[in-house]
């Protein structure tokens, strides 16, 4: 493996050859903002918040796309960077509901986290907001799933890690300028359109636009304790996380589906029921006259076990 050397804030990094700069800069211990950048995805460098100066380059570059190069002299946080990122976070704070202090990303959030570094502010204006209009920004029609368009940032990590898994890709971009918006299908609820629950936007999502439905409102992140743990359904091993309070487990989310891990509902539902005491109602999406419908069903019926479990009583016996 061929490697290179750069600078990073006065810093020296010895990094592999065609590593980008955000990858790059955290070797060294240097985070730099991302909103739309996650390494195993395709890099769209849409929300430009990872902007960086590099001496020689006659304006700052995203760092998400730009490979280390030997020599280089990169700055992250310069007077022309911080001024840049001051005003994406104004802008994107214009067009968002100032409800923070209700929503349940508070205190994981991105936007809040960067807000607060670069002391940018909700502020009152005249124009429009996401969500302030007639239409209804809000889908609640899937147990599995929240959706809160009003406090989308349209970063894209939803659309580009549905479309990883093929069988998938239900999520794309609607409308236009103002009016852009995620969509499901040809815009459709989520209940209603071929969405599996798999739940790898809501692990990517970086605002609280896509949330774990079975884990709203169990707690607030500073209540919690959290455990790391693999999915036992299939070879995947998919990452999970616990949510425990006082050494009981009171819900389950799926992490960042990494390494190829596809993330899937049958999975999630079963380390419910591995861990958690009292699980909710499982439900199962059904087609019906008026398009896909979510059924509450057995834990059975959902897992698709059938007649396999009265089998294995009576193998038991």
């Amino acid at each position: 493996m061929d490697f290179i050397t750069l600078t990073i804030n006065g810093k020296t990094a010895t990094v592999p050859k065609g590593l980008n700069l955000v990858e790059a800069a955290k070797r060294v211990g240097i985070e730099i903002p991302t909103f739309c950048y996650e390494k195993s995805l395709p890099v769209v460098s849409s929300c430009r918040i990872c902007v960086v100066e590099i001496e020689g380059f006659n304006k700052p570059v995203t760092a998400c796309s730009t490979p280390a190069q030997e020599g280089m002299v990169v700055y992250t946080e310069s007077e022309e960077v911080v001024n840049i990122r001051k005003t994406i976070l104004r802008l994107m704070l214009d067009n968002h509901p100032s409800d923070c202090l209700t929503c349940s990303k508070n205190g994981s959030c991105k936007l809040q986290d960067y807000s607060y570094k670069y002391d940018v502010k909700f502020r009152e204006h005249d124009g429009a907001r996401r969500g302030s209009e007639e239409a209804d920004f809000t889908d609640t029609t899937s147990p599995y799933i929240l959706r809160d368009e009003s406090k989308c940032i349209l970063c894209g990590k939803c659309v580009r890690t549905c479309a990883v898994v093929p069988d998938r890709n239900i999520l794309n971009f609607g409308g236009r300028g103002f009016d852009t918006k995620i969509i499901a299908d040809y815009d459709t609820t989520l209940e209603n359109s071929n969405c599996v629950s798999c739940n790898r936007c809501v692990a990517e999502c970086p605002v609280g636009a896509l949330v774990d439905n079975r884990s709203y409102r169990s707690g607030r992140i500073w209540e919690l304790e959290t455990k790391s743990i693999k999915c036992k359904s299939c070879d995947y091993g998919c990452n999970m996380k616990l949510l425990q309070r006082d050494g009981k487990t009171i819900a389950v989310k799926a992490e960042e589906p990494t390494n190829g891990r596809p993330l899937c509902l049958k999975g999630r539902l079963l380390t419910e029921l591995e861990y958690i005491e009292e699980p909710a109602k499982p439900y199962k999406k059904s087609p019906s006259e008026n398009g896909n419908k979510f059924v509450e069903s057995s834990w059975t019926e959902v897992l698709g076990l059938g007649g396999v479990l009265d089998k294995l009583l009576k193998l038991d016996e």
